[in-house]
């Protein structure tokens, strides 16, 4: 398929939730061995808001739920940070610049960072988890003088893990503490070491002027979230980013119902609040 082919084929999904446009993979990043992030070119009228969710479509493969990983301040472009999984995400793995994705979307509610302005916040992430919560950052970056204090509090199995380690420093020199924990260091790691529920004791909290927003293995937002609670965080002041069995975007399928809500439509952001006592289910 050929770019005007792509651009004409994108024009013509815009109103139709279940019709993908085709998108022209602009560059490829490794973030690590089994990481990447696609950059892709959506057009001028494109936009998303932090948190929310695309679907990426390979024809004759299928289609994967991807989280929007790109500052949305940047005007046509989509990033998405993949993780090879399966299938739909090997093959996309195996793209080159210049090919073509199908796109739908984007999907689902957003981190509400901005009903908090001038509060305290803190940003819990974990593996592939910081990816959804990476246009939070940059959007805080770029309205820093809105809200207090902003840590993020990142974990990952092993050092070689973290994801966007070249940005770090970026983000504390536009006044974000950024806190790193491993569960298995190397001989060069010199940060902390333990799970990332354990960070939230660093940091100075006034639980009534903080927001927390978490997204990773359920496990460790439970976690988070209940560490969160015993500081005195309201659970109507915890986000979390939920992406369990998210097949359709649209709340067609079921696969993705957790008790009442279906976390494409009605999510993938919650509040504790209004899906914490949804963490304890297993997913069957």
């Amino acid at each position: 398929m050929n770019e005007s082919t792509a651009r004409a084929s994108c024009a013509a999904g815009r109103d139709d939730p279940l019709l993908p446009r085709f998108a022209t993979i602009r560059s490829i990043e490794e973030e690590t061995s089994d990481v990447h992030t696609l950059v892709l070119e959506m057009g001028d009228d494109w936009s998303f808001a932090p948190g929310q969710f695309n679907m990426l479509y390979e024809p004759g493969c299928g289609e994967a739920a991807i989280s929007i990983s790109s500052a949305p301040g940047e005007p046509g472009l989509a990033a998405h940070t993949i993780r090879r999984a399966g299938n739909v995400t090997s093959s996309l793995l195996a793209k080159r610049p210049g090919d073509v994705v199908g796109v739908r979307g984007p999907f689902g509610s957003s981190w509400p960072w901005s009903r908090h302005r001038g509060a305290d916040i803190v940003i819990a992430a974990g593996g592939i988890g910081l990816a959804p919560l990476r246009p939070l950052i940059l959007d805080l970056l770029a309205h820093r003088n809105d809200i207090g204090s902003v840590h993020v509090l990142y974990g990952a199995r092993t050092p070689a893990g973290l994801l966007y380690r070249r940005q770090y420093d970026a983000w504390r020199a536009g006044g974000i503490a950024v806190d790193l924990t491993v569960d298995h260091p190397d001989d060069d790691w010199d940060d902390h070491v333990g799970v990332v529920p354990a960070l939230l004791e660093s940091v100075e909290l006034v639980p009534e002027r903080t927001v927390l927003f978490t997204c990773g293995p359920e496990i460790m937002m439970r976690f988070t979230a209940r560490a969160a609670k015993s500081h005195g965080i309201p659970d109507d002041r915890i986000y979390l980013s939920m992406e369990r069995n998210m097949n359709c975007a649209v709340g067609f399928c079921g696969h993705c119902q957790l008790g009442g809500e279906f976390v494409c439509r009605d999510g993938p952001v919650f509040t504790y609040e209004r899906i914490g006592r949804y963490l304890f289910v297993e997913e069957f």
